[in-house]
Parts: structure tokens; sequence; C-alpha cells
């Protein structure tokens, strides 16, 4: 218990630390482009596919469980509206994103401790956490547009499953999507979103920054980031599905 309080404590510590002495724009500019290629721009493959397939296998489903004919089929594309904006876009693809991204920052944070790069950029008096995890936080401030995009194409993928599959007819999903359609809801899932991003940025970085061993280690350090990323993400969900949609 005290380990673990002393580990969120050293995670606040480095969030502070983050925004102490900022490395020259210049040489920060450079470092957020190319953690936007490597963290969002590279994501955006396995997003798409997930998005679009996962939108399928909730229309599927909808449209296999509704035996009672009094139900409309539109409901088929209102419950997979629903459950893609609300959760399987932000939430889901969150969790695989600490998979993808997590293990890439935390492996290769770690590898420059092992490497002692990180030691160096010390003693040239560089803020080490400023110049390597500050890029990551403002290329992940871009990960809403992520989502956005899982959004569309998990709708996509429930409307060519449903109309293709024999489920249901394009104008009556077209219909299901504008039924009952409440915008405070793209707010809440835009907002978690945010948050998730900035968890996705920091808790593989501190995982990253703090390990201490060798290569082995920078392994194991990547499987535990990604397994506390996950945890955070799922009970920051909870939290805040209970604060804005109750």
């Amino acid at each position: 218990m005290i380990k673990a309080l002393n580990q969120i404590g050293r995670y606040f510590l480095m969030i502070g630390e983050v925004f102490y002495k900022p490395v020259k724009w210049k040489v920060m500019k450079t470092l957020i482009f190319k953690e936007i290629d490597d963290l969002i721009i590279g994501s955006m493959g396995i997003v798409a596919f997930i998005s679009f397939f996962i939108g399928g296998v909730v229309a599927i489903q909808t449209a296999l469980n509704l035996t009672n004919p009094l139900i409309p089929k539109s409901l088929i594309a209102f419950a997979t509206r629903q459950s893609v904006i609300l959760e399987f876009a932000p939430t889901f693809i969150s969790i695989i994103m600490a998979g993808r991204a997590g293990s890439y920052i935390t492996s290769s944070i770690g590898t420059m401790r092992v490497t002692e790069q990180i030691d160096a950029l010390e003693v040239m008096g560089v803020n080490a956490v400023n110049y390597l995890i500050f890029p990551k936080i403002i290329a992940f401030s871009l990960y809403p547009f992520v989502i956005a995009i899982a959004m569309f194409l998990g709708i996509l993928g429930g409307m060519v499953a449903g109309v293709y599959g024999g489920f249901i007819g394009q104008a009556e999903f077209l219909q299901g999507i504008q039924t009952d359609f409440i915008p405070y809801h793209i707010f809440y899932a835009f907002f978690k979103t945010f948050i998730f991003g900035f968890i996705l940025a920091t808790i593989p970085s501190f995982h990253g920054f703090y390990m201490k061993g060798g290569a082995l280690e920078v392994g194991k350090a990547s499987t535990t980031s990604f397994v506390w990323t996950s945890v955070v993400i799922i009970l920051l969900n909870y939290i805040i599905t209970q604060l804005l949609l109750s």
C-alpha cells in the first residue's frame, strides 16, 4: 500500500516537472511533430480496422436479438450509434491504444533509461521529463480526432453489416441513427476521450522513465504500463460516467 502511494505521489510530481523549465520551442516543435506521426497517425490503421468491424458486430448482435416483431428495426441503428459513441469508440479504442501506443512509449523511454541517454540529457542541463513527455501530451491532445474517426467508421460498419446482411434497410438505418439524438452525448464522449489521451501519454511515460534494470525490465515495464493504463482508464470511465450521465 505504501509503495503504491509512493508511486502515485511520484507520478504527480513527474506531471509537475513536465511543465517546468521547458525546452526551446525550435527543438520542441520537431519533437511534437514526430510524436504526432508515431502515436496518432501511426495508430490510425488499427483504429480504423477495429472500429469498422466492432460497429458491424454491434449491429449484427442487436439484429439477432430483436425477436419481437413489434420492435422497429430502426432500433438496430439506434443501438449501434449509442454503443459506438458512448463506449466502444472512446473506451474500447483507448484500451487498444494503451497496448499499441502505450507499450511503444514505455519501451522507447525505458530503452533510453537503460542506455543512459536520459542521464546524458540531465547532465547537459536539459529537463528530461519535459523533453520526453511534454511532446507526447501535446500529440495526444489530438486524440479526440482519432476517436471522431472511430465513431464515424463504427457507425458506417454497423450500416454496412446491417444493410448488406439483410437485417435492415438503408432508409431505416439512417432513421434510427437520427432517433432521439442527444448532442450532450458527443460532449461526454469527447470529454472523457481528452482525459484518456492525457492518461495514455503520461502513465506509460512514467513507467518507462522510472524503470530500473536492463533490457529484460524494459519488457516488464511495458506490460506493467499497459495493465495500469487500462485499469486507470476503466476506473475513470466509471467515475466520469457517474458524474456526467447520472
